[in-house]
């Protein structure tokens, strides 16, 4: 539908492939409005939206030609276009959202109110000419989102979670929560989940980490990926999911469900809120519990925020090897940190010191994802837990990336590099079948590269 706005070279231009959705044309916008009130009130809509997008666009441009005809109403065949897109985009689509979420490029899109929408390309921000005519106009598409799961937003219940039918996240704050009109953040996702080559094409870590890492997955290690917001814990999870055998049982449970794992015999769970009665809540932690009962082979938790880190490790420590979960911190150590205390979260009065002999001794790997002030996103540390004979711990740094400068472009310059030291997991991978030669974890230097 996008495409309908090529065309158009007046001040509404292209703004780096994204068309700007403006209101400037009120003579359409009024036609807009009515034959959209037509529609409602003289088909039957529910009907039309179960046609393809072609036949349901054909329909939609029979009736509103039908209706023109009919009240004598003339415009031009560009205004036409732009007239039929608009009813389709805002009577069975989402209105001028539709451009940004057909745009392939774009991974996110942020609603600051009715005159300030960002997008973001190649985890860059930048400012769209997409607008809105009011506030009233963002919370009719809000509503077109999370009416079909059967949530609402209203002021009793300002804040909402949803996902649109391609999987994409979203989440909605309105007034009184919000100071700043409606705000509406959506994350998208490629229709093609991530493989490890693409994580490879984009520089996100080298062939020995990538080597390493479906080593570590094959030989059912339990593993922690680390980041901040944005990072991609979530598309590294889904890489790494894709080295699982075929022949394993795996669970997702996910808050939202975002994980796209391509492969048989997955078992997918998703948490829910509690309606406005206040009853009706699943939390992960519940979901994880009921887990253990569906024969999972592995458990894989698309984040853990408080007590269900718990009971994901309790998994970990009684024979569901090789589960992998994700945590919002800034380092290996900081994740260890976070998870102790969302054990403490669970009411487990346990002193400090036996809760991290407990932790460490479920987590193998943990993996440090970060984005970078250029935008780009990489696997900046993959560290090994190691447990000593007297039972004491440490985390070990396999690989890491070294920062070199940033270039007048502002992209960041540097390399990966094995730190030098020589994981005790190496054992574990050959008897699994993974080998990997020592000679793998010997430091590269810039002067060689």
């Amino acid at each position: 539908m996008a495409s309908l706005f090529n065309k158009r070279k007046d001040k509404n231009v292209q703004t780096q492939g994204i068309q700007s959705y403006q209101y400037e044309n009120r003579f359409v916008d009024d036609l807009v409005e009515h034959y959209k009130a037509r529609l409602l009130r003289d088909t039957n809509l529910e009907a039309l939206t179960q046609l393809s997008q072609g036949e349901m666009r054909l329909r939609i441009e029979q009736f509103v030609s039908q209706f023109m005809s009919e009240e004598k109403v003339i415009i031009s065949r560009h205004d036409k276009e732009i007239l039929i897109t608009r009813i389709l985009d805002e009577s069975v689509g989402f209105g001028p959202l539709e451009p940004l979420i057909n745009d392939p490029s774009i991974t996110e899109i942020l609603i600051n109110g009715s005159n300030e929408v960002y997008v973001e390309r190649l985890g860059k921000l930048e400012q769209s000419e997409i607008r809105f005519r009011d506030d009233e106009h963002v919370r009719h598409i809000i509503d077109r989102i999370v009416a079909p799961l059967g949530r609402r937003i209203d002021e009793s219940s300002p804040m909402v979670d949803a996902r649109l039918p391609d999987g994409s996240r979203v989440n909605a704050v309105i007034a009184p929560i919000s100071l700043s009109g409606t705000l509406v953040s959506i994350r998208k996702f490629r229709k093609e989940p991530f493989k490890m080559n693409d994580l490879l094409n984009f520089n996100s870590l080298n062939p020995a980490m990538a080597q390493f890492l479906d080593g570590v997955v094959r030989s059912k290690m339990n593993t922690l990926i680390s980041g901040g917001t944005g990072s991609g814990k979530t598309t590294v999870l889904n890489v790494l999911a894709t080295s699982i055998p075929v022949g394993e049982r795996v669970i997702t449970i996910e808050d939202s469900a975002e994980l796209r794992l391509d492969r048989p015999n997955v078992v997918g769970l998703e948490a829910r809120p509690s309606n406005v009665e206040g009853r009706g809540e699943v939390s992960i932690r519940q979901l994880v519990r009921n887990a253990l009962r569906m024969r999972p082979d592995r458990i894989i938790v698309g984040e853990v925020r408080s007590g269900e880190a718990f009971d994901m490790l309790q998994a970990m420590n009684t024979g569901h090897e090789g589960s992998i979960t994700t945590v919002h911190a800034n380092s290996p150590d900081d994740a260890l940190r976070r998870v102790e205390a969302m054990v403490v979260m669970a009411g487990m009065e346990l002193p400090s010191n036996i809760i991290r002999e407990y932790i460490v001794g479920a987590l193998d790997i943990i993996i440090q994802a970060t984005r970078l002030t250029d935008g780009t996103r990489k696997i900046v540390s993959i560290s090994e837990v190691v447990i000593e004979d007297d039972g004491s711990h440490r985390v070990e740094e396999i690989f890491h990336f070294k920062r070199t400068g940033i270039k007048e472009d502002g992209s960041i310059e540097g390399y990966f590099t094995p730190t030098g030291y020589v994981p005790k997991c190496l054992e574990r991978l050959r008897v699994f079948g993974v080998s990997i030669p020592e000679g793998a974890f010997v430091p590269i230097y810039e002067e060689v590269r």
